[in-house]
């Protein structure tokens, strides 16, 4: 997808600064992971049912880190905005709200349905 380099390089700093949100998001979470030892027993039983929810918001934090990556390697090369199923455009639109998208709506919703 031919883009100008001025859109290109508003594109990265998009995708930049959202990947800096996700990595601020992962060190917040790991600063303020506790140490069992050095909590008392009911914080220790309260700690241990986040144990899950946290767990799971530093997973898909590192997984969409990992999908910026990805966008940018796409920005690189070219790629960035076109549908890697169908071929064809993803709307600024889509982008805008899925910085990261690999598919255009049409495609992602099919998908869905099959999930």
């Amino acid at each position: 997808m031919d883009r100008s380099p001025k859109e290109t390089e508003e594109i990265r700093t998009r995708l930049l600064a959202h990947k800096a949100d996700l990595q601020k998001r992962v060190t917040t979470i790991h600063e303020h992971a506790r140490d069992p030892l050095e909590q008392d027993s009911a914080e220790q039983a309260a700690q241990l049912g986040n144990v899950a929810v946290v767990s799971a918001l530093e997973n898909e934090a590192v997984q969409q880190i990992a999908e910026i990556e990805a966008a940018i390697s796409r920005l690189d090369a070219g790629t960035y905005g076109v549908c890697v199923s169908c071929g064809e455009p993803i709307g600024d639109g889509r982008l805008r709200v899925r910085p990261a998208a690999t598919q255009c709506r049409d495609c992602a919703e099919l998908d869905s349905r099959r999930a």
